[in-house]
């Protein structure tokens, strides 16, 4: 997951991620061929992938992830009819990390391969694997290929040698050995002592966490608006006089919050039921989803600047109130707090509406609901805190100019969260528009004139300029400053690692001073001599070129301004992607789990590499070495924590130097 930051700028945590470093097998093969006695035929593939999982399409752009392929080795007796197709459409979204539009499946998915028989009584063999490669949200396989034969028996003429034989001018050789590598002691296998330990609370815990905090501050924004703020001692004293017994009226307005949280928490399981759980997990990255999110906000901030209000129509809470005045009971106090959300809809509407974006692209199925129960905790609690302690109502600030204050502020913040979503876009579609540059210096106007306009310097036109500020929007004016300050440094390449999870990443920065670099080795064993020659510890990162939390960690954690000093003083290191396409010289032959396995790229070889030695297969995946092979420290998995990789570098340097 990606850090987040509050509209008060202080709300950043790790993101912890689980171990999802072990072995996984998250998808099953069933196969199966037919014949008609025409000789047509069809070999089908069917794929059940499990729950979180999705299976790459057939057709995937050049530069993505390893589509899925038919790939065949023998096809005797048969002739092949038209192209694999599937019993269904992939779902397709454009990936902001690849620029490019990719389709996947979840669930369940068939390939079937058409083919002929010409001479049925000749028979036929077939023989060849599935090449696919799967993904979750946090993880992602390495390319796998799943092997397949169909055989009829065939005539004396058309008699093949048994798998695992090689044919030379059409004489059969013996079963080809087990490859034995070079450097050997360099494959044995490790013992993992602290598998996961680099894990911690689930993304999904976090996420969801982060969601109800982010809402619950949400509500407290909408209390100091003034579509809201003046409401709360009116409602509170309605509920005091309405009865003699004070007990009944603290009951009443308990009752009313808890009204209030029902409504709002109704609202955000609509909205969960509306989209679904895919379209929710699919608007995190979905450029045209983002760019309605940005002029939404942008709408909004409009708003909350004066230019007009956003309202319900007048007759839907006159409806409520009519309702309210006529029922009896809880009824009526339940109707009484449909009435103040319509009534307060002007101010809280764009509040909610961001909270909602927020937690829709963040991918959760439960977001909206999560961030409504917050928000309308802290709406209500007020409520329930004045009815029970009434005279605290006469310690409240009045009404007054500092609430349409507090709505210009949100109009600025509305402004600055809105480039967030574009910048989604522009990257996902390439328009380069809001490089990471023009994003930073767009940020440091907004908050620069936020500043300004705190420190009463500046108002808007209908607004009546301030005869002084307290010493709060002192505090509030200075801070805001400071950060547009603080932002400066960006334009020439500064990492900004507190707002790293808004801001575009580094490559798209035209001008950067932000430099430096290290040699990243491409070979497993080169790398390891080289690491014995120079007396360093060897940082192996199995990486791949559709894999996309790779990608997110290299932005976020191997940019590092700390994390890159490191390596480029104290480490080596190889970075083995385990989806390259390049063939091996000639296919190597190894035994896994009882079985011979053919591996035939670059990619094949690292991935058992990783397989073998370390016992995982998930990506992306980090171990520190020794030189000759042993592990220093790790794994550690798909985790943005900075602080958390800097203390397993320095684990493996101290481990190293024993």
């Amino acid at each position: 997951m990606k850090n987040r930051l509050t509209l008060s700028f202080v709300l950043l945590l790790a993101v912890f991620s689980s171990a999802w470093g072990q072995m996984l097998n998250p998808i099953h093969w069933e196969t199966s061929i037919s014949v008609d006695e025409d000789g047509m035929g069809v070999m089908t593939f069917k794929a059940k992938i499990d729950k979180g999982w999705h299976l790459y399409a057939l057709d995937i752009p050049e530069g993505g992830p390893v589509a899925t392929s038919l790939n065949w080795e023998r096809t005797d007796g048969v002739e092949l009819v038209g192209k694999p197709e599937a019993d269904r459409k992939p779902y397709e979204q454009v990936d902001v990390v690849f620029n490019l539009k990719l389709g996947w499946w979840e669930d369940e998915v068939v390939v079937s391969q058409k083919f002929k028989v010409p001479n049925l009584a000749g028979g036929y063999y077939i023989e060849g694997y599935v090449r696919y490669m799967l993904c979750n949200d946090v993880t992602c396989r390495a390319p796998a290929n799943e092997q397949f034969k169909f055989v009829k028996e065939l005539s004396q003429s058309q008699q093949l040698p048994q798998p695992g034989t090689r044919v030379d001018d059409g004489t059969r050789s013996q079963k080809p050995e087990v490859t034995s590598f070079s450097g050997e002691e360099l494959w044995a296998p490790v013992e993992i002592h602290n598998e996961g330990d680099m894990g911690g609370d689930s993304s999904a815990s976090y996420s969801l966490w982060y969601i109800f905090f982010a809402g619950f501050i949400g509500g407290l924004l909408a209390l100091l608006t003034p579509c809201v703020w003046p409401m709360i001692p009116l409602t509170v004293s309605f509920f005091l006089k309405k009865s003699g017994s004070r007990g009944k009226s603290v009951r009443d307005a308990m009752i009313y919050g808890l009204s209030i949280i029902v409504i709002y928490l109704a609202l955000g399981l609509l909205i969960t039921g509306i989209f679904g759980a895919n379209s929710l997990n699919a608007l995190s990255t979905n450029a045209i989803f983002n760019v309605i999110f940005f002029l939404l906000l942008v709408v909004f901030a409009i708003s909350f600047f004066g230019a007009f209000e956003i309202r319900l129509p007048d007759s839907w809470a006159n409806k409520m109130d009519s309702k309210a005045g006529s029922t009896s009971g809880m009824l009526s106090i339940f109707f009484m707090a449909f009435t103040l959300t319509l009534v307060s809809f002007s101010c809280t509407g764009p509040i909610i509406g961001t909270l909602l974006v927020e937690a829709a692209s963040m991918g959760d199925k439960t977001g909206p609901a999560i961030g409504m129960l917050g928000f309308a905790v802290a709406l209500a609690v007020p409520f329930m805190l004045f009815a029970l302690f009434p005279s605290w109502l006469k310690g409240m600030p009045k009404s007054g100019g500092w609430l349409n204050t507090v709505k210009v502020v949100l109009g600025f913040i509305e402004l600055a969260l809105s480039l967030k979503f574009l910048s989604v876009a522009d990257l996902a579609y390439g328009w380069g528009i809001l490089d990471r540059e023009v994003f930073v210096s767009l940020w440091v106007v907004i908050f620069g004139l936020l500043g300004i306009y705190l420190l009463g310097r500046l108002h808007l036109a209908g607004e009546a300029a301030p005869k002084g500020i307290g010493v709060l929007r002192l505090f509030l004016g200075i801070i805001s400053l400071a950060f547009a300050v603080y932002l400066l440094p960006g334009l020439w390449g500064a990492p900004l690692k507190s707002v790293s999870a808004f801001v575009p990443p580094l490559y798209t920065q035209d001008f950067n001073l932000y430099g430096g670099g290290f040699t990243e080795y491409d070979d497993y064993e080169a790398g390891m001599r080289e690491s014995a020659k120079q007396g360093k510890p060897v940082l192996v990162d199995f990486s791949g070129y559709g894999c996309v939390n790779c990608r997110k960690m290299e932005a976020a954690v191997l940019d590092d301004s700390e994390v890159r000093r490191l390596l480029e003083e104290r480490f080596l290191m190889v970075k083995l992607m385990v989806d390259d396409k390049t063939d091996l010289p000639e296919p190597l032959i190894v035994e896994e789990n009882g079985k011979e396995v053919k591996l035939r790229t670059v990619g094949d070889k690292w991935s058992y590499l990783q397989r073998y030695k370390f016992g995982a297969n998930s990506q992306p995946y980090y171990v520190i070495l020794n030189s000759d092979g042993s592990l220093a420290a790790g794994p550690v998995y798909y985790d943005e924590d900075v602080n958390r990789f800097v203390e397993f570098l320095n684990e493996g340097l101290n481990n190293y130097k024993k």
